[in-house]
């Protein structure tokens, strides 16, 4: 499935889209080059599951936690400066990621052999446009 983001006035529209897509699902992958818009886009499906306090990035914590009323506890997750598998396995990754919340994840390809066989691979592309396409593996 593809979403076409004109611009950033687009992006509540993509995240209601997004969620109405992928049901009940849990583990989201979020797969893009830097400056693409991962976290800009990831905060706008914080803000759809009505978690508006997002405290952007979690780029040195690796690690931010929400509690949505509508979909109970929410991890945002980013791998970028992790050096290898073992770093986000002594932050607890594995209790969250095979746990009840649901888990939106940064840089994923650094922790590929962790995450559980259904999690859900979302690509961001950058068009010549400046727009940008979201391909989920459904």
């Amino acid at each position: 499935m593809e979403i076409h983001i004109q611009s950033l006035l687009d992006l509540p529209r993509a995240a209601k889209t997004f969620l109405d897509e992928v049901g009940h699902r849990k583990v989201f992958a979020f797969d893009a080059e830097m400056g693409t818009g991962k976290t800009t886009f990831i905060i706008h499906l914080l803000n759809a599951m009505g978690i508006e306090d997002v405290s952007g990035s979690p780029t040195y914590s690796l690690v931010n936690v929400y509690e949505s009323q509508m979909f109970g506890k929410v991890y945002h997750f980013d791998m970028y400066r992790i050096e290898d598998e073992s770093e986000a396995l002594d932050i607890g990754i594995e209790e969250m990621l095979y746990g009840d919340g649901i888990c939106l994840i940064e840089w994923p390809e650094k922790i590929k052999n962790l995450l559980p066989d259904n999690a859900i691979w979302s690509y961001i592309r950058k068009n010549g446009d400046d727009s940008r396409t979201l391909t989920i593996e459904l």
